[in-house]
């Protein structure tokens, strides 16, 4: 048992708050655990330069945490001057949604996910491919339902989980003392058909093999899962 009284593959306990705020066309606050993120779906009716006169629409992700999200205060970042791990993060949001999109039904329009960390007590770029992907599906079938979009653009679920080991034991959902702590530290991004998005895999203590790999991905995909059956209930109850 770990020290928060879990079994090694067992998740935080998860809450899904849908229109969260009243302005976005998708809004959700999505809470794994302590960890708590805010995302909100905006789509806009143009595109960036490079997408210009193509067929093609856009999704895309933003990705902040508020300055005392954290044990202790960090300096609010500003527009166009984020951290490296912020701006990786806002990357790896936005490759996990347009993986599972086809940005040809949305032409002419672009998503903006923007992920704000209420309070972080680890996986929190997780939480915000998680629950940005319920912001997504909410904002794209309303769009569907008021006749702005001929057809959905999501394809399929996505969700994400971090998983890890520490002194020999496979872990899915680390915290942070979890995460801070651990030997191996993996962030895993599948989608709900089983296919993989992203794996970020990262010896924090010593090098793993590749049975541990294999080990901790299975232990991912299985946890993954069980946050692609949550993500359906929550859409089920949403008012589309």
């Amino acid at each position: 048992m770990r020290l928060n009284g879990r079994s090694p593959i067992e998740l935080r306990p998860v809450r899904i708050t849908l229109d969260y705020i009243k302005y976005p066309e998708g809004s959700v606050l999505f809470e794994i655990g302590n960890t708590r993120v805010l995302c909100n779906a905006s789509i806009v009716n143009s595109v960036p330069t490079f997408l210009e006169g193509s067929d093609r629409g856009w999704v895309t992700g933003e990705y902040s945490m508020l300055p005392r999200a954290t044990h202790t205060r960090k300096s609010r970042e500003s527009y166009g001057r984020v951290s490296g791990r912020t701006h990786e993060i806002q990357r790896l949001i936005g490759r996990s949604l347009r993986a599972i999109c086809d940005l040809k039904k949305l032409k002419g329009k672009s998503v903006y996910l923007d992920c704000d960390v209420l309070q972080a007590d680890g996986g929190t770029r997780t939480a915000a491919i998680t629950g940005g992907y319920i912001a997504l599906m909410l904002a794209c079938s309303r769009l569907v339902g008021r006749g702005e979009l001929i057809a959905n653009p999501v394809m399929d679920p996505v969700a994400a989980i971090s998983v890890g080991i520490q002194k020999g034991t496979c872990m899915v959902d680390l915290d942070y003392e979890e995460d801070s702590s651990c030997d191996v530290d993996m962030n895993v991004v599948m989608t709900g058909s089983g296919r993989f998005v992203e794996i970020q895999g990262t010896a924090e203590q010593s090098p793993f093999s590749v049975d541990e790999q294999k080990q901790m991905l299975e232990a991912a995909a299985e946890g993954i899962q069980a946050l692609v059956r949550q993500q359906a209930e929550a859409l089920q109850k949403a008012e589309l």
